[in-house]
């Protein structure tokens, strides 16, 4: 298998995604503005006193831009298969030479790299600008911490990739962009579990948890990895799909 042509086609996908504002915007923007939602929301609490459970919170707001690397990378997978198809783009690039496993590698690649940046940056705004409101109630910086660590280094990119895959399986049976979304945008719905677990005191969002959470996950992807293979079978796509 050969990088460079999977970052070819990446980087062609990439200038698709350009070209296609709504897809853009709404990858790159939503982390940034839920990052200034959320620096907002933790100013004024911590103008009227951070209550005692100010960790949990903290935490849980983290945890969000974990579901957001999980759900983001979506949209474009999905787009990167079913719309170059319906777009008749699709075809040139399964008649080259690159096989299988560098098309699905480039395409994921291009769909990984642009919400994992946007999520790190949100997230990072919103550390920054909770550390600057707090510092003076909390007399040290909340962030960064071994908890913020895992959920943004490990957790969010396993998330990113579950949501990858889930979107070619999709994308790949199905003929219809919005179809593929909708199935693919399913993906939030196990972390949106956690969160809601982890926010009730039912699980604890600690090293620990998040470590076997990650490790749980990180089997997931693999498997589903193995079914995106077997499922992106391009003389299927070639001839079968209208």
């Amino acid at each position: 298998m050969s990088m460079e042509k999977s970052l070819t086609i990446a980087t062609k996908e990439w200038t698709v995604l350009r070209r296609t504002r709504s897809i853009f915007a709404y990858t790159i923007g939503l982390p940034l503005f839920i990052s200034i939602i959320f620096s907002l929301y933790v100013s004024n609490l911590a103008a009227s006193g951070l209550p005692s459970d100010y960790s949990l919170g903290l935490t849980m707001l983290t945890f969000v831009f974990v579901i957001l690397a999980a759900v983001l990378p979506g949209s474009i997978a999905a787009y990167s298969i079913v719309g170059e198809k319906v777009e008749k783009s699709l075809e040139p690039l399964l008649a080259t030479p690159a096989t299988d496993d560098e098309i699905l590698l480039g395409k994921s690649i291009a769909a990984f790299v642009p919400p994992m940046l946007a999520t790190w940056a949100g997230a990072s705004i919103f550390m920054a600008a909770t550390d600057y409101v707090t510092f003076g109630s909390l007399s040290f910086y909340y962030f960064p911490s071994w908890i913020s660590g895992i959920m943004l280094l490990i957790l969010a990119p396993l998330s990113a990739l579950f949501g990858i895959e889930l979107a070619v399986l999709a994308s790949s049976r199905l003929g219809d962009v919005r179809a593929a979304n909708q199935i693919a945008g399913l993906v939030y719905l196990p972390f949106l579990f956690v969160f809601v677990a982890g926010a009730t005191g039912v699980i604890t969002l600690n090293v620990d948890n998040l470590l076997a959470f990650s490790g749980i996950l990180l089997i997931i992807d693999l498997f589903l990895f193995y079914l995106s293979r077997e499922t992106f079978k391009r003389e299927e796509i070639l001839t079968k799909w209208k």
